[in-house]
């Protein structure tokens, strides 16, 4: 198993990138390292259990058990849950049982798939060398992860091909439209590509405001998976830290229609509503993340941040 997987970087033109680096983390209150090999010996015993568990619990009882398990998880972390619904509909969850939703949400750091899962079990469209990872890679096996090489964007009509495929057959599938993963105060445009599936299959997506807070509920980027990062890196820096609180709010369905940009920016308004696009390091710099490319600040001296031209058709 791969423990040191670093966010990905750029191969070519077309491909995501990130601003964000080691500058960004900000650190808050910490617990002792007996709690925190605790948590550690608590999220191990949660891996191994699964799959035992998953294979002894009914269908019809299973979706409800891996609810349960992703809560269970995130409080092993140290991470408190908090779910907001300002859909006006009757819906446990993402969606009713066999139907199909596409979930879409800012991508902060890997617990962002726990989060998600916490709220209803979906599949994910996530990293390719995910399933390498420890921990969430024998996870991400267990829910059939649809890969993806960002690196490779010959694959991506593949992969918008398998979505499709899914969301046709009444599953819910998760995807991180950014392509990368952002600190959580800064973020990335909400690329068009993935949103054909649901046009192709005339499936609703549900918009999702995903973000950290600390313990004064205020953003908090300890769990961001940012710059040079390493998997080990964030996993010691959430498993240590104390407070913090992951809030999940469901906003209004969007149908698809026929234009996936059109689709890309109104999920994009329902993901991000008024909050503006800063980088946290310089508070005098205000990002326009849509189409902007950043040096990260966390590399040579805090002078101007240099703009680049990216484009967004990826």
């Amino acid at each position: 198993m791969v423990f040191d997987a670093p966010p990905a970087t750029a191969s070519h033109s077309w491909m995501p990138s990130s601003p964000c680096g080691p500058a960004c983390i900000e650190p808050i209150d910490e617990i002792g390292t007996a709690r925190t090999l605790a948590r550690l010996a608590g999220v191990i015993g949660l891996v191994l259990s699964f799959p035992v568990l998953t294979a002894a619990t009914p269908k019809a009882r299973r979706e409800h058990m891996q609810r349960r398990y992703a809560r269970t998880a995130l409080r092993c972390l140290g991470l408190r849950l908090r779910i907001v619904d300002h859909r006006h509909e009757p819906v446990d969850g993402f969606a009713a049982p066999d139907t199909g939703v596409l979930v879409v949400a800012g991508h902060i750091g890997w617990a962002d798939v726990l989060a998600l899962a916490a709220v209803q079990p979906v599949g994910f469209v996530a990293r390719a060398d995910m399933v390498d990872w420890p921990v969430l890679g024998t996870l991400a096996k267990l829910t059939r992860v649809i890969p993806i090489e960002r690196a490779r964007l010959r694959e991506l009509p593949g992969v918008v091909d398998r979505i499709a495929r899914r969301l046709a057959d009444g599953q819910r599938v998760a995807v991180f439209p950014e392509g990368t993963t952002w600190c959580g105060r800064a973020y990335g445009s909400l690329r068009p590509a993935l949103f054909q599936a649901a046009i192709d299959t005339a499936t609703p997506v549900q918009p999702v405001r995903l973000r950290y807070l600390d313990g004064d509920g205020n953003p908090c980027t300890v769990p961001a998976f940012v710059g040079t990062d390493t998997f080990g890196d964030s996993a010691r820096r959430v498993l240590r830290s104390k407070g913090m609180t992951v809030e999940i709010v469901l906003e209004p369905r969007q149908w698809p229609g026929t234009d996936r940009r059109d689709l890309a920016r109104r999920c994009a308004d329902a993901v991000r509503g008024t909050d503006p696009s800063r980088h946290g390091l310089l508070d005098t710099e205000w990002i326009a993340a849509g189409s902007t490319r950043v040096q990260d600040p966390s590399v040579g001296e805090r002078g101007p941040i240099r703009r680049t031209v990216m484009a967004t058709r990826w």
